[in-house]
């Protein structure tokens, strides 16, 4: 279990600070042009900022005082700097952001006590990668990634200095709501009653409504309004309406009804109350430059505490700097009978008055309705820093304990079985030999265990399917050697001789082979994320070891038993004569396989242009949600139901009749944390009926160990990083079948060979396309095309080329020994002579796979049929 995400830095929100929040036109309008580039662009934020700023800035440049040459940036930018020596500043100062932001992250994670947690940036993108195996309350980790720990300290206005302003917006927005054709839209539903709305405002703002049909038929602000002034807050909403009042009291027709002394008024919402719908709205004092008086930047130390209720809290030490300033605001506040609002991440957590006079020595203290845990977070939120901007998890794997146990026990068993299976058949088919290549490849499945430890690398399912995978491909080299040495024996040499012989005259085509997955693995991890990197580690890891163990380790064992005069043997009775004499003329039905393979690659085409593909939301972004029942239910049925709070909604059964695989795109845009909470509680409304009776919406989220029903499993891709995913995933493919190209070009030095290797690779992933095409409708199991597909597809073009590159080998060498290229005889006989190699290659890794794919978990079985299918085709 745990959580693995991928935080997007807010390059625009780093571009706003430096620019001192400008309201430049020209400027904010570039900020939302960049956005829009982004969707489709590969290019960094800030280079898509300044195509944009250069299409639409007329006069106006980068250094102007309203933009960047302000106080903030005085020492680098100054009036008379070009844009083109501007912006290598601002790319300067945006990636010192990001590298503040990822060790402000890293510095949270250290102090947050996971096992094994990895943090790393991606590229130059302002995305950064966190992996957090075990973490156990997943809605914790997130708000710890998420807050940007802002921490200001702002003198608040009394909640009855604001009600004039507040009757006279109403009054304002009557008629600007008014105006509009659908005024339900703007102003949501009116209440039908005349004396209920006049009373509301009479009582909530301390004024009288003097037009009673008007407040009736469009009463904006007061009928949203739930409590009236008390203290420092202003009045008290529904939480479901903050975006939308929001949006009325920063209307600039409504801004200007503010008294000249009021005019920087800085609205923000207070902390909602876990057992409450209601929040509070506060008026902090603002000024010109929108800047508090007091920031997080002189907190020197934050430790969890508990107030004089016996509550938790968090208790803050300023330094000298900020002392000072802190008797200041507080000896004014306890002089003028006010509040000094606290304010987090734009967020009023508590505004407390001053009782005692000017509270000197720089000590604070936040308190709220904190859990222990969300304290002792904040704390050390607080320590670690504030981020530099906002990090929105643009993707998201979350695994629930359980299920990631569900996930270990498969895992093993299909790896246990595997490893049973290749060791039996190694036994059976080579004898005395095979014991010796079970031999090292026990070892090799040690020695690949011992290399990711020391690496500190995360186990993740790919990455144990990946092992697996290596067990089939690791006794591939000892195949190879033992069928060379029987070769060897059989024209007569003695054994020693022929050890030697098959050894050395193996050792081409088991580099070639490994080196050609090698490089697709390669490409994998440069291109992959996430778990499917973990699958790219470990099969470079197990390509590497296989052929150390393969190489140096079986010809140890093999010359120390000969060395002790005793007789070795690499067959078995059941094996001696198998595929030894085979004379079939492969060339002479090549029209046969024409029409075959012509036939199946002109299908697959087909279905792919009339049917396409079950795109997941690697390519399409969106949300995605496994959520397990605890009896059986009809994906229809549900559906039924999400379709009313979604929208739309995918449905699918995975694994078994009473667990679901639910796939949304509602709210696919929006990356934020409530956007997050919004759409999992709807899910949860719309699954109501089929849970069980009295569950409640905490117990379906959470994340503790025992649980049995609910959700288990999540993931999140924004449209940005599907549309990435897409081009990286295109990327990979083509990078691969050049590099296996010019690879091959190298070795067999004919440019024949390397078109021949390709186009037959390209063969065999049309019809791996095809299949899953034509079958993702009525298969048992999701078929999705996602990362861990596009791996698959990656593995069948490294792996399919390793039987290819065989018989390539053995034609080089007849050429070499016959003495020049014999047309189809020399082809016929490479491949009639090599038989029992490049089946039992792929048998043995077939093997391996098939154990996986029935005995393994729902999540792999899309990805392992797709190389199943590959490997056949192949």
């Amino acid at each position: 279990g745990g959580i693995n995400v991928i935080l997007e830095i807010s390059v625009k929100d780093i571009l706003k600070g430096l620019s001192n929040y400008s309201k430049d036109p020209v400027f904010n309008k570039a900020l939302e042009d960049a956005s829009e580039l982004q969707k489709n662009s590969q290019n960094t934020y800030v280079e898509d900022f300044f195509t944009s700023f250069e299409a639409i800035k007329g006069n106006q440049k980068l250094a102007s005082p309203e933009i960047f040459a302000n106080r903030t940036l005085s020492e680098e930018v100054t009036f008379d700097m070009t844009d083109e020596q501007v912006m290598p500043i601002i790319k300067k100062k945006v990636d010192e952001s990001i590298v503040s932001a990822f060790e402000v992250l890293r510095k949270r994670i250290d102090k947050f006590g996971v096992t094994s947690p990895n943090i790393q940036r991606l590229g130059n993108s302002g995305r950064i990668l966190v992996e957090l195996p075990g973490a156990k309350d997943i809605e914790r980790v997130k708000k710890l990634l998420q807050s940007t720990a802002q921490l200001e300290f702002w003198d608040v206005y009394k909640g009855e200095e604001m009600s004039s302003f507040l009757f006279k917006a109403n009054e304002t927005l009557k008629g600007l709501v008014a105006t509009k054709t659908d005024a339900k839209s703007d102003a949501k539903v009116v209440k039908d009653s005349t004396t209920q709305a006049e009373d509301k405002i009479k009582e909530l703002t301390g004024e009288v409504a003097t037009d009673s049909t008007d407040v009736a038929t469009v009463n904006p602000l007061g009928n949203l309004m739930v409590g009236g002034a008390r203290g420092p807050v202003v009045a008290s909403f529904k939480a479901e309406d903050k975006d939308l009042v929001m949006s009325y009291l920063n209307k600039p027709q409504v801004r200007a009804l503010l008294p000249v002394d009021q005019r920087y008024v800085k609205f923000a919402w207070g902390i909602q109350p876990k057992d409450s719908d209601f929040v509070d709205l506060y008026a902090l004092k603002g000024n010109r430059d929108n800047v508090p008086e007091l920031s997080g930047a002189v907190i020197t130390d934050a430790r969890q505490a508990y107030n004089q209720r016996s509550l938790p809290s968090v208790s803050m030490q300023m330094n000298s700097k900020g002392a000072k300033i802190w008797e200041e605001m507080t000896g004014r506040a306890y002089n003028q009978q006010s509040q000094i609002a606290i304010v987090l991440d734009n967020i009023v957590y508590s505004a407390p008055g001053v009782t005692t006079g000017a509270i000197s020595g720089g000590n604070s203290e936040i308190s709220g309705s904190f859990t222990l845990n969300e304290a002792i977070d904040l704390a050390n939120v607080l320590r670690a820093g504030k981020l530099p901007a906002s990090a929105d998890i643009v993707q998201a794997d979350e695994v629930g304990p359980s299920l990631g146990q569900e996930a270990i026990d498969s895992g093993m068993m299909s790896f246990l079985i595997a490893l049973a299976v290749v060791l039996l058949w190694m036994i059976v088919y080579y004898g005395k030999g095979g014991l010796f290549a079970d031999f090292a490849l026990l070892l090799n499945i040690l020695l690949i265990f011992g290399v990711l430890s020391g690496l500190g690398a995360v186990l993740t399912l790919p990455g144990l399917a990946g092992i697996v995978l290596t067990i089939g491909m690791s006794v591939d080299a000892n195949v190879l050697i033992y069928e060379r040495i029987k070769e060897e024996l059989e024209k007569g040499k003695g054994l020693r001789e022929s050890v030697k012989d098959g050894f050395g005259n193996a050792l081409s085509s088991i580099l070639d082979a490994n080196i050609t997955t090698l490089l697709t693995a390669i490409i994998l991890f440069v291109f992959g994320t996430g778990p499917i990197k973990g699958f790219a580690t470990t099969l470079i890891i197990g390509i590497a070891t296989s052929l150390f163990t393969a190489i140096f380790i079986t010809r140890l064992l093999v010359d120390w038993y000969m060395n002790r005069g005793k007789n070795l043997t690499f067959t078995t009775s059941i094996t001696r004569g198998l595929l030894k004499k085979v004379n079939f003329d492969f060339l002479g039905k090549r029209k046969i396989a024409y029409l075959l393979s012509g036939t199946l690659v002109v299908l697959s085409l087909i279905s792919l242009f009339t049917k396409g593909l079950d795109q997941g939301i690697d390519f399409v972004g969106g949300r995605t949600y496994q959520v397990r029942f605890a009896q059986d239910v009809s994906p229809e049925e549900v559906k039924g139901d999400l379709l009313k709070v979604f929208g739309s909604a995918e449905v699918k059964t995975i694994g078994s009749s009473h667990q679901l695989k639910i796939s949304t795109k509602y709210k696919v845009d929006e990356n934020s944390a409530e956007a997050d909470e919004d759409v999992q509680a709807k899910l949860f409304q719309a699954l109501t009926p089929f849970l069980p009776k009295g569950m409640t919406y905490e117990a379906f989220k959470s994340g503790s160990g025992d649980k049995k029903i609910g959700k288990m499993l999540s993931s999140k891709v924004s449209p940005t990083i599907a549309d990435d995913i897409k081009k990286e995933s295109l990327w990979a493919v083509l990078g691969s079948l050049v590099v296996v190209f010019l690879y091959i070009l190298l070795r067999f030095k004919k440019w024949q060979f390397s078109l021949g290797a390709v186009t037959a690779v390209f063969h065999d992933v049309i019809i791996v396309l095809g299949v899953f095409s034509f079958t993702y409708s009525f298969m048992p199991f999701t078929m999705e095309i996602d990362q861990a597909f596009i791996a698959a597809i990656l593995t069948v073009i490294g792996y399919s080329l390793n039987d290819t590159v065989i018989i390539f080998d053995r034609i080089r060498e007849t050429i070499n020994e016959r003495g020049g290229f014999k047309g189809g005889k020399n082809i016929n006989y490479a491949i009639n002579s090599t038989l029992s190699r490049t089946l039992n290659t792929s048998m043995t890794t077939l093997v391996v796979l098939l154990a996986m794919f029935i005995f393994g978990t729902d999540s792999l079985r899309g990805m392992l049929y797709a190389i199943i299918v590959g490997i056949v085709v192949g």
